[in-house]
């Protein structure tokens, strides 16, 4: 039993100096991940030491924090940025090193995409060579003058800022003129009925397909 103690604490001072030599190299390395054009904070980028699976994510402000060796090599990585690298100095005293690491735009190149709307090429072709195109001018005007086409272009629109402000002003005079006062009820009205009762025979509420 005294052996086995004896053992053990033999080891615990041989092992003592070791690990206080390794912790001598251990900082906190803290920092900030930015955009090198914008000074934009690069919200979830990838901060790894090189050739381990140690490090961590920044944060939504670019901030990131973990411990790390003097002398590791740190690879920053996101998404449309290019991967750089950063050399952690050896020589530091402190146990706290703080460092702005801006990263470059990536730009890449897609190939081009030809969209058709045919599921082949020879059914576009042969869509296209059959197309019914209109050579009378008048025909041509006739076909973009087409009541139930304008209707819903015009439905479509949407209000210019003219309008809007139009608009805008009279909803402002009409909360104005019935200030202190009740709204008229047009449930009452004779004459609200009675173009009610007009326009319902002359078929305005009936449903156009």
């Amino acid at each position: 039993m005294k052996k086995h103690l004896l053992y053990l604490l033999m080891g615990f001072i041989l092992s003592t100096p070791l690990f206080s030599q390794n912790d001598e190299n251990l900082i906190q390395f803290s920092g900030v991940v930015v955009s090198s054009d914008s000074i934009t904070p690069i919200s979830f980028a990838t901060v790894l030491i090189k050739n381990t699976t140690h490090g961590t994510t920044s944060d939504y402000y670019g901030y990131f924090s973990f411990v790390a060796n003097k002398g590791d090599t740190i690879v920053f990585s996101s998404i449309g940025y290019k991967k750089s690298e950063y050399a952690v100095p050896d020589t530091l005293t402190g146990k706290y090193y703080s460092l702005i690491h801006s990263m470059r735009k990536d730009t890449i190149q897609l190939e081009t995409v030809e969209v058709y709307p045919w599921p082949t090429p020879s059914q576009f072709k042969d869509a296209f060579l059959n197309l019914n195109i209109p050579d009378d001018d008048l025909a041509i005007a006739r076909k973009n003058l087409d009541p139930e086409l304008m209707e819903r272009q015009a439905r479509e629109m949407p209000m210019t800022g003219s309008m809007n402000y139009r608009w805008q002003m009279q909803e402002k005079s009409s909360q104005l003129y019935y200030a202190g006062q009740y709204r008229p009820n047009n449930l009452l009205n004779p004459i609200a009925w009675a173009q009610f009762i007009q326009a319902w025979k002359r078929g305005d509420f009936k449903r156009k397909d």
